[in-house]
């Protein structure tokens, strides 16, 4: 059973992230719209890799995929690489102050943007502004009240 609830748990963060990723903007501030999922993914990785890993990754990309209608596997790829190479540091990047993972942050947002842009750049759809990059930014300011409401959500409800 509390297997299950644990399960339960990680997925409504989940879709949470993806209705905060799916939410309209203004059309001034799509730019500046956290990496959600990514910052999520990072989190539960980092707290428990025995149970969200790359294969989690994998399934939630190809479900954004097809939920923002893009190529599909894009985001897919992209979250798995970045998801690989926050589980090879977890153990470090759990004992960096808030600061300092939010620098780390910052990098696996660029390197997911950055896939995004190959990929978009070989089927020639590249974004047109320079702005597309400002999704890091806003991701690594955003990263220690994340992972501070993922932490406590996560002793609030036992998940182990």
């Amino acid at each position: 059973m509390t297997d299950t609830y644990n399960w339960l748990v990680i997925v409504v963060t989940f879709i949470i992230a993806f209705v905060l990723t799916l939410l309209p903007m203004p059309d001034w501030t799509v730019w500046l719209r956290p990496a959600w999922i990514l910052l999520v993914l990072t989190y539960w990785v980092t707290v428990m890799p025995y149970r969200v890993n790359v294969g989690t990754a994998w399934i939630v990309g190809i479900c954004l995929d097809v939920l923002n209608g893009t190529l599909l596997g894009e985001h897919a790829l992209a979250l798995t690489v970045v998801t690989f190479v926050v589980a090879r540091i977890h153990s470090q990047f759990r004992m960096f102050p808030l600061i300092q993972q939010g620098l780390f942050v910052l990098l696996f947002v660029l390197l997911y943007q950055f896939i995004i842009f190959c990929i978009q750049g070989f089927i020639g759809e590249l974004p047109t502004s320079r702005l597309y990059w400002l999704s890091s930014v806003t991701s690594m300011l955003l990263w220690p009240w994340v992972f501070v409401i993922m932490h406590d959500s996560r002793r609030r409800f036992r998940v182990t």
